[in-house]
């Protein structure tokens, strides 16, 4: 399992490297696995005004025609399936079944794309609604918005971004793309997918930079539209500095499930261990905070920590390892240090805690102080923690005692609990049965508060990615 030696960017549809100077790791071994060219301002520039000079053919792109592109990466990405895992598993220290995946979903998200691209339509709408109206009908249609900005994170460097570029093949709008630095190569390969398609000139840009360089991605005003993931600090930063232009912001998130007193435990522990520590907890939607009615409290916490205990942590290359490496040593560190800070502010460590380089071990914490960061911060690892209620509505008042609002899971049978959470949670999801780390690529995904603006999802994402174009028609009366 390795990595080509050196990549490219796309500048303009094509591969350019003027230089190998961004080194990517390999984040179990720390070692480098590979180069790649790192875009300079200029680049940058270059990228945005193909992208602009590239509008009209995007636009005039028939529907039968995005769709063919999107059906060609399809197909290309199921034919470099173990490829595209591989190279996570090397980037992002991804473990492999999670690895895999993640090109399922890719994969899914473009195939949702093909088949939207076809039905992007309108509406024909009557005016005649007063005497002054009279002979007067009216249409609209979508229409792309011109060119894109999109910002794309480590976590899930090939699926979020193709959150960002599919729905824009599929409209017609010409995008650039800054991938992560530390995770670029996923998106590099769907660049180089793209190449082999007969997309007009300075359809896409792919440029890996650095976060001085990626100004131009939010400021320019060629740009019609930025679209970015990450945190929220950045985010929201970048939202007041982007003028004019439309912005949808996917940020963090505390995630909490609630467990009530009719739930299946032993169903409950399976999904939350891996709601709260899939991909080694680095997930938006990863479970965070697990409540726990006071009935089931014991039996709930006495089977969590024994399933956790048993997730092997190791080399993400090896099929059976759960919980690989977090993106860094420092990412480890920092969040090591608020388990720490948690433990010495009161509360239990029931287990887990250790720490290794990058590797951190799946840890439970309970009775811990609602101050601390791991509970009132987005965590972004391995660790939940875990609390006790006897009320439902005071739970669901807890689960919105938060600044972030992306998702909440309910293990519940009762469906006028379920309508309860559904009405009442300041979330954009919530999961009935389920953990909130469950999502598929077709369903409107997003959040409140401190998690963003604006939805994901191909088919709403599309909504932001196009204009409505409203056509008036008078009939003069004989």
């Amino acid at each position: 399992m390795s990595l080509a030696a050196t990549y490219p960017y796309y500048l303009a549809n094509e591969a350019v490297a003027p230089n190998h100077d961004l080194e990517v790791l390999d984040k179990f071994s720390g070692e480098v696995a590979t180069r790649v060219a790192l875009a300079d301002d200029d680049a940058i520039d270059r990228g945005i005004h193909a992208a602009v000079e590239a509008t009209g053919a995007m636009a005039a792109m028939a529907a039968y025609e995005r769709q063919a592109v999107l059906d060609h990466c399809v197909a290309r990405f199921q034919e470099r399936f173990e490829e595209l895992a591989a190279a996570l598993c090397i980037e992002a220290g991804k473990p492999i079944r999670d690895a895999r995946g993640e090109v399922g979903r890719l994969i899914d998200t473009f195939r949702i794309a093909s088949e939207e691209s076809v039905r992007i339509g309108g509406e024909v709408m009557p005016l005649d609604i007063s005497p002054r109206a009279r002979g007067y009908s009216g249409m609209w249609r979508r229409v792309p918005i011109g060119p894109c900005s999109f910002i794309s994170p480590f976590n899930f460097p090939l699926n979020l971004a193709a959150h960002k570029v599919a729905p824009a093949l599929a409209v017609g709008c010409p995008f650039v793309l800054k991938p992560a630095s530390m995770t670029p190569i996923g998106a590099l390969v769907i660049g180089e997918v793209l190449a082999e398609t007969d997309l007009p000139k300075g359809a896409f840009s792919i440029l890996p930079c650095t976060r001085g360089g990626a100004a131009r991605f939010t400021e320019d005003d060629r740009l019609k539209l930025l679209s970015f993931t990450g945190s929220p600090g950045v985010g929201w930063d970048l939202k007041a500095r982007a003028g004019k232009k439309p912005v949808v912001l996917e940020l963090g998130g505390n995630a909490a499930v609630i467990v009530d007193e009719d739930a299946a435990i032993d169903d409950a522990i399976e999904r939350i261990a891996f709601g709260a520590f899939y991909q080694s907890g680095q997930s938006c939607i990863g479970v965070q905070r697990i409540l726990v009615h006071a009935d089931l409290y014991a039996r709930f916490r006495e089977g969590l920590v024994k399933k956790t205990r048993s997730l092997r942590m190791g080399d993400p290359k090896e099929e059976s390892t759960f919980i690989g490496p977090m993106i860094s040593e420092k990412e480890a560190t920092r969040l090591h240090g608020w388990i720490d800070s948690a433990v010495a502010s009161g509360a239990t460590l029931l287990c887990g805690g250790g720490r290794e380089g990058a590797m951190l071990e799946a840890t439970l914490l309970e009775d811990v102080p609602p101050d601390q960061e791991v509970v009132c911060q987005e965590a972004f690892g391995p660790v939940a923690v875990l609390s006790r209620f006897d009320d439902f509505d005071a739970a669901l008042d807890q689960v919105n005692d938060s600044v972030f609002g992306l998702q909440a899971g309910i293990f519940t049978r009762d469906l006028y609990k379920a309508q309860a959470a559904w009405e009442r949670l300041e979330v954009g999801g919530v999961v009935i049965g389920d953990v909130p780390s469950w999502r598929v690529d077709h369903m409107p995904y997003g959040g409140v508060k401190e998690s963003g603006i604006g939805r994901e999802g191909v088919k709403f994402a599309i909504e932001d990615m196009t204009e409505l174009r409203m056509l008036v028609i008078r009939t003069p009366s004989a």
